[in-house]
């Protein structure tokens, strides 16, 4: 890749061209403790090493603190209210119905990825969950698919005949730390293979959702990417590491779900039905969280008045803070028609849900672990060079990931 090609803007923000191949992961559900525990421990001995020698920052994400808003700020560089993803479910106004947020439609803006692969770079991304594949690659020109649904690629939708075959290795469960692995595996056989100039992969949290920091199934999982970072630097690539969100238990003392049913609540105080509540984490992989996070956003019926709702809600005890549609939008950089009246985020150890009869959480067979709120904010910055004209003490979110990654590392 030549250094001599103008730099490329996009959404606003300027970017350098890489000068060697530059894969940035998105280590879904990684709160900071994981890599700092597992390398503690001795499972991550090329992270250990590469912390010493490159660049190790703390970063904030975007709240709701999910999956889709994130993986999309990071790849566009901007927060929500200018992508417009504000989660990974929402109710759309025009069509009146809730749906999923994972088609290119609700798309406000171009990406980092489509523009260089625009522009002529060659570009790859792989990501674990196929509701992010549409999302991620659109525009792009270039190698687009998910672990997920590998075996049915094709050349003309993904940029690659038959994924599997080509990766070599088993199609995973959804619900396993082996469909994170095929992520990397992917991409190392892409990077020896076809060598990209810029290759986004995305995990999934499954492991992140059943064990704690520092655990012994934590440590086997970070131990097992450490494994293809390793590889990835023996090819000359500059690896830049964050997530998307971090990860809290949202359990009593006793190891219980702690969750505020808000539907419940809204039927007892305005009437049944009255009020609709909407939780963004929701999407078609529910058995290990139960489809409860940590943030929900509310639409109230006509001659309720906002703010005494706002303040009867605050006062439930797990609740952290809740706000106004306008107050939430200004404070989390969300798009206003895509939000409710109110906006609820809870404490770091409970969730919000609608009610009590419609979350199923049978499948849970490890005490309640989710995210969405302000506690799962903090996630790793990390690059395995130095970076440069970067303040040590500049606030970073995840989203700037691609302006260091290529703006400051020489």
């Amino acid at each position: 890749m030549s250094t001599k090609r103008a730099p490329l803007t996009v959404n606003g923000r300027r970017y350098a061209w890489p000068q060697q191949p530059l894969v940035v992961v998105c280590i879904d559900g990684s709160e900071p403790a994981y890599i700092t525990e597992a390398v503690k421990s001795g499972a991550m001995p090329y992270t250990a090493a590469m912390l010493k020698r490159g660049t190790e920052r703390t970063a904030h994400c975007v709240v709701p603190s999910f999956t889709n808003p994130n993986n999309l700020s990071i790849v566009t560089g901007v927060p929500p209210a200018v992508h417009g993803i504000c989660g990974n479910y929402f109710f759309d106004r025009d069509s009146g119905a809730e749906v999923m947020m994972n088609d290119p439609k609700y798309l406000r803006c171009g990406t980092i990825l489509a523009e260089f692969a625009r522009a002529g770079a060659k570009l790859a991304a792989v990501t674990a969950k196929d509701k992010l594949r549409r999302l991620l690659g659109h525009g792009m020109t270039g190698i687009c698919f998910s672990a997920e649904k590998a075996e049915g690629t094709t050349m003309a939708e993904h940029g690659i005949d038959d994924a599997l075959g080509f990766v070599g290795r088993p199609l995973p469960s959804v619900y396993s730390a082996d469909l994170s692995e095929f992520v990397f595996a992917a991409g190392v056989k892409l990077m020896e293979t076809r060598r990209p100039d810029i290759m986004y992969l995305s995990t999934t949290d499954y492991v992140q959702h059943k064990h704690a920091p520092g655990t012994s199934g934590a440590n086997s999982f970070y131990a097992m990417m450490d494994g293809y970072w390793a590889k990835l630097e023996a090819m000359g690539c500059t690896i830049a590491l964050t997530a998307d969100h971090g990860m809290n238990a949202k359990t009593d003392d006793a190891g219980k779900p702690r969750v505020v049913y808000l539907q419940d609540l809204y039927d007892e105080w305005l009437g049944q039905g009255k009020a609709r509540v909407i939780l963004p984490i929701t999407d078609p992989y529910v058995l290990h969280h139960g489809a409860l996070g940590s943030f929900a956003t509310a639409y109230i019926p006509d001659g309720t008045d906002p703010a005494w709702l706002a303040r009867r809600t605050q006062l439930l005890p797990d609740v952290e803070v809740v706000l106004t549609r306008a107050e939430a939008c200004q404070r989390f950089g969300l798009p206003e028609d895509r939000m409710g009246d109110l906006v609820i985020v809870t404490k770091t150890n409970a969730a919000v849900g609608t009610s009590a009869a419609k979350h199923d959480l049978s499948g849970l067979d490890a005490p309640l672990r989710s995210h969405g709120g302000l506690s799962e904010q903090r996630v790793p910055l990390i690059v395995n060079r130095p970076v440069h004209d970067l303040a040590a003490d500049a606030p970073l979110r995840n989203f700037d990931i691609f302006h260091v990654a290529l703006n400051h590392v020489h």
